[in-house]
């Protein structure tokens, strides 16, 4: 694709197949703005309301050691494209991995025909495009390098081995120890018809155990996650000696540990992953897309209470180096701070830039994708319970006999809240104090209504990593919360 200068008067379409365009293959820089420009003023010729491009480059590459081998090692390069093209409240969406002002334009054209659309005859002028001054995140925040200084294949393969060694010195009767490692690096461009024009480099990587143990009849399984999205060093930086302690001191109280016996408990959840359940059975309920579908109980509930007046929650892309951080999202919009709930009142839902034109919810920076097969929708980034006023000892205090969920598992959550979360690592609470271990313990409940139960939040917010998917794909998240106690809710077990 060749650059050429933007032209000084409207072009004609007619003109359009004689344009001679070309821009750097290997980045996305400013030589892409005429080109980009071009095409979505002759979108808007054909009478879309809006047009919008995506553009990525992807290098992925993860790294798998099986006790003391390396078993997979899988790189993956990815270029590709996406026009998304509106009309009224209807869009469309038409992917390419053909980078061409024609391979473009082809794309451009099947988006238009979904539509009903054409383009117009060769004498129609095609509207100028203004675009924005190319807000450059990867440059401003000195992105470039970032691939270039992350750990080498060699280097993954002797950090995974080396932390699998130390899992089988710290563990007892191990039946397979698993050390994984991934770096996803990506480089984005958007452009659209109301002026947007933004690219950006994200490096998401992700390094972790899983551990099962066995003797006899008796089993457990363990695993653990870190996650870091702006850090070339990561894996170097890697604390896999205290990380392997703490699972093979996990694994080694479950591999003995009685199972729970059904009933409602109280139980307090622990901090850090435990979020997964307000992420899972809440967080999902606040994005416009299931207002699109009327699958949220909440759909009319914005300013009113939905939740126990102690609990305030929000989503965020700011929190540094978190999994869903980002500084802007995949419409090229600025990311931001999203108060969700505030003392049990609903305040915001989560929205892009369709769910905005189809609910009336403004966008809050919330459009994002998997990668550039996928139109962008209204994800999570960084969502947590806020940090309450008691402190640990105090939500202990309170439970007379309960159950205390430090590490949660696997789950599944229905289309409106439902949920099922096995807990991975339980113990059972008697008069304040933990006692003993306990597994097989699945947490079963309804998110409007476990929402009005969880009655104390602790002041110690903790983050973890995660992976979401929905209608646009396998996203990066983090959840989180503080330790908090949940009134009651139903415990499966024996």
């Amino acid at each position: 694709m060749t650059v050429a200068t933007s032209p000084t008067q409207l072009l004609r379409t007619q003109e359009i197949p004689h344009l001679s365009y070309t821009a750097t293959r290997d980045r996305f820089d400013d030589t892409w703005e005429a080109p980009l420009a071009t095409l979505l003023g002759l979108g808007r010729a054909a009478g879309a309301d809006l047009v919008e491009f995506f553009l990525e480059h992807n290098h992925f590459i993860s790294c798998l050691a099986e006790d003391d081998a390396i078993t997979s090692l899988s790189p993956r390069l990815v270029t590709g494209a996406g026009v998304r093209v509106f009309r009224g409240k209807g869009d469309c969406y038409v992917s390419t991995n053909d980078l061409s002002f024609t391979g473009l334009k082809v794309a451009l054209e099947k988006g238009l025909a979904i539509l009903g659309l054409s383009l117009p005859g060769p004498h129609a002028h095609i509207p100028e495009i203004n675009l924005e001054l190319m807000r450059d995140y990867a440059a401003a925040n000195q992105k470039e390098g970032w691939l270039q200084r992350c750990s080498s294949m060699q280097e993954m393969g002797d950090v995974l081995l080396a932390a699998n060694g130390v899992l089988a010195r710290q563990a007892s009767h191990i039946q397979a120890r698993r050390a994984t490692y991934f770096r996803d690096w990506q480089e984005v461009l958007v452009a659209a018809s109301d002026g947007t024009f933004a690219r950006d480099i994200r490096l998401t990587q992700s390094v972790g155990f899983n551990l099962l143990c066995a003797d006899g009849d008796h089993r457990s399984s363990i695993s653990q996650r870190q996650g870091d999205s702006s850090d070339p060093n990561f894996l170097r930086q890697w604390d896999y000696e205290t990380t392997a302690n703490g699972i093979a001191e996990s694994a080694g109280k479950m591999l003995y540990a009685d199972y729970v016996e059904s009933g409602n408990y109280p139980i307090i959840m622990a901090n850090q992953f435990g979020g997964v359940i307000f992420h899972e059975a809440c967080g999902h309920l606040l994005e416009t897309t299931q207002i699109e579908r009327g699958t949220t109980p909440f759909i009319d509930k914005k300013g009113e209470k939905i939740a126990h007046e102690s609990l305030t929650a929000w989503d965020e892309g700011r929190s540094p180096q978190e999994f869903g951080t980002l500084d802007m999202d995949d419409e090229g919009m600025p990311t931001q701070r999203t108060l969700l709930i505030e003392n049990g009142v609903l305040k915001n839902f989560l929205s892009d830039r369709a769910g905005a034109l189809r609910t009336g919810h403004p966008r809050t920076g919330s459009g994002r994708r998997q990668n550039y097969t996928y139109a962008a929708a209204s994800r999570m980034r960084n969502t947590y319970i806020a940090p309450g006023d008691y402190s640990l000892e105090e939500l202990f205090a309170s439970v007379d006999k309960g159950i205390y969920c430090k590490k949660m598992g696997g789950g599944s959550v229905g289309p409106t809240g439902q949920f099922n979360f096995a807990v991975d690592e339980a113990y059972l609470i008697e008069n304040g104090q933990i006692t003993k271990p306990l597994k097989g313990a699945t947490l079963i409940g309804e998110a409007k209504e476990i929402m009005q139960k969880i009655s104390m939040c602790s002041q110690d917010l903790g983050l973890a990593p995660g992976f979401c998917g929905s209608i646009s794909g396998s996203i990066y998240v983090t959840v989180g919360q503080p330790h908090l106690k949940v009134d009651s809710i139903t415990v499966g077990g024996r």
